[in-house]
């Protein structure tokens, strides 16, 4: 992402469909070279959270939790650095975008200190998400 490039845009809001239990260690994603993705109304991708922080392109991510899966309500841009938020709390930000499963779905890695999973954040199927910054 290029800061002199960079304008504003609106939140992008979905809603979780699928709550996911497990973490891993070994899980061995790899870092899309692209800071940003568009993603479209209806689209179904999924939320995983590292305390893995480099955005190197090709980068390894094994340290991951699962959140689950969310639809996306508004479409529109997610960014490396927006915010995430789920029932209106702070989970971390956008580190970047894994497509090992794409076009089925991205999965979103988002910054954080600790891995979590979808359980210990009491997340539940219906709660919303925004994507953004400051959202």
């Amino acid at each position: 992402m290029n800061p002199a490039e960079d304008g504003a845009k609106r939140p992008v809001d979905g809603s979780l469909v699928k709550i996911l239990t497990h973490r891993r260690d070994d899980r061995g994603m790899r870092l899309e070279e692209f800071a940003g993705r568009c993603v479209r109304r209806g689209e179904i991708h999924e939320l995983v959270t590292t305390d893995q922080h480099d955005t190197t392109p090709g980068a390894v991510v094994d340290r991951v939790g699962f959140l689950g899966f969310v639809e996306v309500g508004t479409g529109g841009v997610l960014d490396r650095g927006d915010e995430v938020r789920i029932d209106g709390r702070p989970v971390g930000t956008v580190l970047g975008f894994d497509a090992c499963h794409f076009p089925n779905h991205y999965n979103v890695l988002i910054a954080v200190d600790t891995t979590t999973t979808g359980p210990e954040l009491g997340l539940r199927p219906g709660m919303e998400v925004r994507f953004g910054s400051g959202s």
